[in-house]
């Protein structure tokens, strides 16, 4: 069986006024979780996925760390109405975006709000392993930095473990090619770890790259709504898509080049799904007969996919005929 993908309340203990636009949102929830994962939100009938901010390792109480955007239905909300004692809907946590075993530095670089799963890892890190940790932080300017003052107390305390840099767009412009190979020094046998906003992900992954750090060494966290797809559907192949759902089966032609929620919504369906991207288990099913490959799969551990469960968002049939089955 999966790990349970379903939604439960979860009150709101209390709430941390971080910066000017971001909060903590500390939860009355007794669930186990590792760093660096993340829970999907239930509110006003909109899934987001939110990193949590908090250790296992190091916090007694887990805690998502949310920023107010320019036009976010979700995150705006949370700031404008949740307060302690108030209940939302959310999964247990999920995500892969977590600690290797394994004695090599960590370096991390975040921007913005990017920086909610960094410090979970960090705090980790430094409470669990004798691993170097090394951060560079990105944002807007002084105001903007989430975390300032915690991170300057980790440094404080874990001298000659733990560096904290932090790059202030107002004052420095964009973070540079020559930024990044400068921090990233000789640790190109570290486990870097990326999250923020996708082009400053990719203007790191492709300079350690460049640099020769081996892909499997660069951890990418993506929380992006995905675009609509604008392309043409694919022919058909010959195949078949079988998609049930509440206990109802729905058969499609497969056609090349489309992910099974695709399919489900040809067939007039309207499965669960929220990112789109892979990231956030939300459109998790499971393939009773035939093979699915994924594009992406930053949600399923390696038990779940074995055991057939598979993101739709991201699944393509690779076999002639399929048949997914969304859970109860």
């Amino acid at each position: 069986m999966a790990r349970d993908h379903g939604f439960h309340p979860v009150r709101i203990k209390r709430v941390i006024q971080e910066t000017p636009d971001a909060r903590t949102f500390v939860l009355d929830a007794p669930f186990s979780y590792r760093a660096g994962q993340f829970l999907t939100l239930r509110i006003c009938g909109t899934l987001r996925s939110y990193s949590l901010s908090s250790s296992p390792d190091a916090d007694d109480e887990p805690a998502t760390t949310v920023k107010r955007v320019p036009g976010g239905l979700v995150s705006n909300w949370m700031h404008d109405h949740l307060g302690p004692g108030d209940v939302v809907e959310s999964t247990l946590p999920a995500g892969v975006f977590c600690l290797r075993e394994s004695d090599a530095p960590l370096v991390a670089f975040c921007g913005g709000s990017g920086i909610t799963p960094i410090m979970s890892l960090v705090k980790s890190a430094l409470a669990t392993t004798g691993r170097r940790v090394r951060v560079l932080a990105a944002d807007r300017d002084a105001d903007s930095v989430i975390f300032a003052s915690a991170l300057a107390e980790l440094a404080g305390r874990h001298p000659g473990r733990f560096e904290i840099r932090h790059h202030l767009d107002a004052e420095q412009g964009l973070v540079t090619e020559a930024e990044v190979r400068a921090f990233a020094g000789g640790d190109l046998d570290a486990d870097f770890y990326l999250c923020g906003p996708a082009p400053f992900m990719d203007l790191v992954e492709r300079v350690l790259l460049d640099l020769g750090v081996a892909p499997e060494r660069i951890l990418v966290e993506r929380f992006e709504q995905a675009a609509a797809d604008d392309e043409p559907a694919g022919e058909e192949t010959g195949g078949t898509v079988t998609i049930v759902l509440n206990g109802r089966r729905h058969t499609v032609p497969q056609h090349s080049g489309e992910s099974l929620l695709e399919s489900a919504r040809r067939a007039g369906l309207a499965p669960p799904f929220s990112c789109e991207a892979g990231n956030c288990a939300t459109c998790i099913a499971q393939v009773t007969e035939g093979e699915a490959k994924m594009r992406v799969n930053n949600a399923l551990d390696e038990d779940e996919v074995a055991d057939g469960w598979v993101l739709t968002c991201q699944g393509e049939p690779v076999t002639p005929h399929l048949t997914v089955v969304y859970d109860d």
